[in-house]
Parts: C-alpha cells; sequence; structure tokens
C-alpha cells in the first residue's frame, strides 16, 4: 500500500476501512445469530454464488490450470465453486467455533492421530504444528484446546485493525495465545517454544523474502521459520490435515511428526525439512483440490 497515492490511503483510512468494518459486523452477526448448519450453509450459498465472478478468481483458475494441466475447463470451474463454497462455510463457521462439540458422540469431529501428539509430549519434545488454509483450518486449534494442550497461533495481522479485532474474538477462546507475524512476534514464539508451549502454525503463503522450495511441481517462496526453529529447539513437526467431511462436519489428522535432518549444513536442512512440509501440504491439496484456499499469489506469474 505504500506505493498508492496519499490520498487513496486516506480514503482507505477514512472512509473504506469504517464500511468494510460495519459490514463484517453485520455478517459475523447474522451467523452467529444463526444455527450452526444454517450458517454454514448461508455462507456457502452466498460465496459460490457471488466468489466465482469476482475477478480474484482469475487467479485460481490460473493456479489450477498450471497444477493440474489434466484438468478440464468444467472440473477447474467446479473446484472453483467448490473453494468458494468451502471459503463461505469457514466465514460463517468462525464465530461458532469455540462452541462446536468435538466429542466423538457429537458427530461434528472426527480426530485421527492423537497418538502422536500424545507421544510426543510424552516424550518431553516441543510441539509445532503445521497447516495450511484447507478446511476449517481452525478446528484444530480447538481439537488442541478440548485435549488438554492449547496452542500459541502464529496469525498474520489484517491492514484493517478493527477488522482484526473481530477476527480475533473467537480464535482467543480456543488459544493459549495469539502471535502476530513480524519481529514482536518471532521473540513470542521463541519464548512459547521455550516454555514447552505447543504451537501452530499456517505455512502455505507466498513470503517475497522466503527461500524457494518446490511445491505442486514449481519452486514456491517459503517461509523458512518452521523449519529454523524446528531446528532449533528439536520440535516434533506435526502436520496437520484438516478437512470437510461435508457441510460444518470436519476430520482433523494429526500426522507423525517429519523426520528432522541434520546433515551438518544448515541451510540445506533448512531447505530439506521445508520441502517435506511442502510435500506433505500437496498430498493434502491433490486428495481434495477444492477444500484449499487458491486465491493467493503462491507461485511466480
Amino acid at each position: 500500500m505504500a506505493d498508492r497515492p496519499a490520498w487513496k490511503r486516506l480514503i482507505t483510512r477514512t472512509i473504506g476501512r469504517p464500511l468494510e468494518t460495519a459490514a463484517l459486523y453485520v455478517v459475523h452477526s447474522v451467523f452467529s445469530a444463526l444455527p450452526l448448519d444454517a450458517a454454514s450453509a448461508l455462507g456457502a450459498a452466498v460465496a459460490r454464488t457471488i466468489g466465482p465472478h469476482l475477478g480474484v478468481s482469475r487467479r485460481a483458475r490460473r493456479n489450477l490450470a498450471r497444477v493440474f494441466p489434466e484438468m478440464s475447463q468444467a472440473q477447474i470451474e467446479a473446484t472453483v465453486r467448490e473453494m468458494w463454497d468451502n471459503l463461505g462455510r469457514f466465514a460463517a463457521e468462525l464465530p461458532h467455533v469455540p462452541r462446536i462439540d468435538t466429542s466423538p458422540g457429537a458427530g461434528r469431529v472426527e480426530v485421527v492421530g492423537m497418538e502422536n501428539i500424545d507421544a510426543a509430549h510424552a516424550a518431553g519434545r516441543r510441539l509445532l504444528l503445521f497447516t495450511a488454509h484447507f478446511g476449517n483450518w481452525e478446528i484444530a486449534p480447538l481439537v488442541m484446546m478440548k485435549h488438554g494442550l492449547p496452542l500459541h497461533i502464529v496469525y498474520r495481522q489484517s491492514n484493517n485493525p478493527w477488522a482484526d479485532r473481530l477476527f480475533l474474538t473467537g480464535r482467543r477462546d480456543v488459544a493459549a495465545s495469539l502471535i502476530p507475524k513480524g519481529a514482536e512476534g518471532a521473540r513470542q514464539i521463541i519464548k512459547a517454544l521455550q516454555s514447552g508451549g505447543p504451537t501452530g502454525m499456517l505455512v502455505d503463503q507466498k513470503m517475497n523474502d522466503g527461500i524457494a522450495v518446490p511445491f505442486m511441481g514449481r519452486d514456491a517462496m517459503t517461509a523458512p521459520a518452521l523449519a529454523q526453529l524446528a531446528l532449533k529447539f528439536e520440535c516434533a513437526v506435526i502436520p496437520t490435515f484438516v478437512e470437510r467431511l461435508g457441510g460444518p462436519r470436519y476430520r482433523v489428522t494429526f500426522e507423525p511428526p517429519l523426520p528432522l535432518p541434520h546433515s551438518g549444513n544448515r541451510h540445506a536442512d533448512i531447505l530439506s525439512l521445508m520441502t517435506d512440509v511442502n510435500r506433505r501440504m500437496e498430498a493434502w491439496i491433490r486428495k481434495r483440490p477444492g477444500q484449499w484456499l487458491w486465491l493467493h499469489r503462491r507461485w511466480p506469474d
């Protein structure tokens, strides 16, 4: 935003952001007032109707065509609609997440691989969980909180501070703490890991000053922080796959920890671990492409 004219930045701050915030609070209030199933269905219907016609969907189509050259145009369009359906459900479900019943009898959340968490924790290892913008990614922190191991969640702050406060409202109820990305956030992450607190990170977005790591057949600029922290603190790096099973029903899979490389070459080890991380996320995306957020500028154009 720094390269935009000053008058445009002023309009955004004084008019655009307040209007955006008001709209978000109205939508949030509507979804909060509805039962979970109704909210999820409404969010899906609105998003899959409007989303495919938005300009940003062109990026999703380009990304899909590059990653899945075998897909027909009809398959790409169906995947874009499914992506928007999932994103609409995610937004509508956010106010309800802290109240979702994760017990087996409730039929909302299926948990697989909790023994991988328990084994690493019992061995005294620091836990570093990673996931992607997939399914409803906020369900993993909820499951960890209900299991007695709340996560310190690393997140990217919104450019709109008022909207940011709204987004964090429910997340605070399912987290040990919320850590914004940045220099101060890095210090908080280190402090959390040093104290033995399980930490969770979303690691599927582009980082311009990151490192080039293979992802879905092409190099993608990738944040190395997860690997740097894991190697420094000998963390158990747990791939955490959150998939939607239909409507507001989910499966959270805690996979076995990734092996930590120790070649003696720090840069090579970081690249090796982040390659494994991207490979796990790629497997999830190839399994259910319609549940990943294809709107990111993940690869060079």
